[in-house]
């Protein structure tokens, strides 16, 4: 083969392991021309998302270009949606659904997920979460997790592939080999997961072994360190975890994929460019990309960075070969899945699966018990954490906007703990004198994580002991003497579900 002819190869072969994004909600023409030049995936966000419709416009457009073409999503419903963004999803999450645990109602949720995102042309999705959210200060799982217990989440995980990809959509299990038991975002820095072999063994892979045996064929790196298995290296650049853990031991033949390359657990030491061939030399076959650096700059750099590795010995040539024959046969996979899916008919708002399973998940104390229904428009207070990244600034959630619906008068207030600590906000103001006369709700998310929400809350309710507290986050411990309502996530359909609770009689 020519000198020319082997580079042209060769860029093919790097264009194929890359699962890129694109800004804008039609296909630019570089994404278009890399699609006729091999690349073989791409990936939408929020930012490429308007409707339903529009998407499917969309993903017509890039597969006019190659009619196998895997078009990817970030969707975990609840508190991580992108197909639903604008206005929150309509299904609740991972921890909702583990806490009803009812395998048959979290299959019935992904499923139709699964046809909303088959209607929009998306073949696969980054979805569900196997990760066991053991440690309750982790920053970057937390809801999105079935639970605590490993059989739970097996549990789940399981049901939550099998109804996703009954509707022609191939799911994809993640963050291996497990980012429930970690203190650190990785999108900012490189979390540690400490423990044995022995406790990784009963604690963080039971879900994903639940994963392979229900026939996932996709499984999504963590950017984690695991010293049991590799001291050095992250699990995304790991061939010990990659091969020996994850194919040899756990038997899964299916598509590696990567976890955002650019984030920081990664680039930092490594560079987003170098994190690539690393992670490619270790075992990933597909490297996503562009949730951030969503340029065509980007995608250059990344097909340059691995075939300079190639040519310079750094890359075997044959694993480049083996990553994008993976990524081959999972298009034509996924394609025929997508094919023979259950077009069904998808529930929309209103008395949809996810707001009857929502509502299921949803726990009150005897106190919040004995306080409902309210009978007057409430003042409803919001405190506000600083989300993760992998949580869209721009998606809404709390029960102030349900509750006005439902008691026309009702007023509220979202405050961030910066606010608090720099003093712009005093919640005499802001909080307790808007309420005089008035019931008041407080809503908050992950109270156990921040202590300026604990405080706020301890306040609030030392002052109006008639408060009834929301929490969409972690429950943490339940105050006792306290009126509570805990919906076990965020999502839209959560925050209906609470604002139903607090206006009807039958709160369960």
């Amino acid at each position: 083969m020519s000198s020319s002819k082997h580079s042209s190869a060769l860029r093919r072969l790097a264009l194929s392991v890359l699962q890129p994004g694109f800004v804008g909600t039609e296909a630019p023409d570089w994404i278009l021309r890399d699609i006729g030049d091999g690349l073989a995936s791409v990936v939408l966000f929020s930012r490429n998302i308007v409707s339903t419709e529009q998407v499917a416009r969309l993903t017509g457009q890039l597969r006019a270009e190659n009619p196998d073409l895997i078009v990817a999503i970030d969707e975990e419903a609840g508190d991580v949606t992108r197909i639903e963004s604008a206005t929150g999803s309509s299904r609740p999450g991972n921890f909702a659904l583990g806490t009803v645990d009812d395998a048959e109602l979290t299959e019935a949720v992904a499923a139709d997920l699964g046809r909303q995102l088959r209607a929009a042309g998306v073949s696969l999705d980054y979805a569900p979460s196997a990760d066991v959210n053991s440690n309750p200060d982790n920053p970057i799982i937390g809801v999105r997790s079935f639970g605590s217990d490993p059989d739970v989440v097996s549990r789940h995980t399981s049901a939550w592939i099998r109804g996703l990809q009954s509707s022609g959509v191939a799911a994809c299990a993640k963050h291996f080999p497990g980012h429930g038991d970690v203190a650190v975002d990785s999108h900012h820095d490189l979390p540690s997961y400490p423990a044995g072999r022995e406790e990784i063994a009963t604690q963080a892979l039971p879900p994903f072994r639940a994963a392979v045996a229900a026939g996932v064929r996709a499984v999504m790196s963590g950017h984690l360190l695991v010293p049991a298995y590799d001291p050095d290296l992250p699990a995304t650049l790991s061939r010990r975890i990659l091969h020996g853990l994850l194919r040899e031991e756990l038997g899964f033949d299916g598509l590696v994929v990567s976890d955002a390359i650019e984030m920081g657990a990664v680039t930092r030491r490594y560079g987003i460019d170098g994190a690539t061939v690393r992670a490619v030399a270790a075992g990933v076959d597909a490297v996503c990309v562009g949730g951030e650096s969503a340029e065509k700059a980007t995608v250059a750099l990344l097909v340059k960075a691995l075939t300079t590795a190639v040519t310079g010995w750094e890359l075997p040539e044959e694993r480049l070969a083996e990553a994008a024959d993976r990524v081959r046969e999972f298009a034509r996979w996924s394609a025929g899945l997508r094919a023979a899916g259950d077009a069904g008919t998808t529930a929309g708002a209103g008395d949809g699966i996810g707001h009857i399973a929502a509502r299921r998940a949803v726990r009150l104390t005897g106190a919040a018990r004995a306080a409902l229904p309210l009978t007057a428009a409430p003042h409803v207070v919001e405190l506000a954490p600083v989300t993760n990244m992998a949580i869209g600034k721009e998606t809404p959630w709390g029960v102030a906007g349900p509750l006005r619906e439902r008691l026309p008068g009702t007023t509220s207030v979202r405050v961030r703990g910066q606010e608090l600590e720099e003093g712009t906000v005093a919640l005499e103001r802001c909080a307790l004198e808007p309420a005089a006369g008035r019931p008041l709700v407080i809503v908050a998310r992950d109270v156990a994580r921040h202590a300026w929400m604990s405080r706020a809350v301890t306040g609030l309710t030392a002052a109006r002991p008639d408060a009834i507290v929301v929490e969409m986050g972690l429950p943490g411990t339940a105050t006792t003497a306290a009126a509570q309502i805990f919906t076990h996530g965020a999502s839209a359909a959560s925050g209906v579900a609470a604002a139903e609770v607090l206006t009807t009689t039958s709160a369960g």
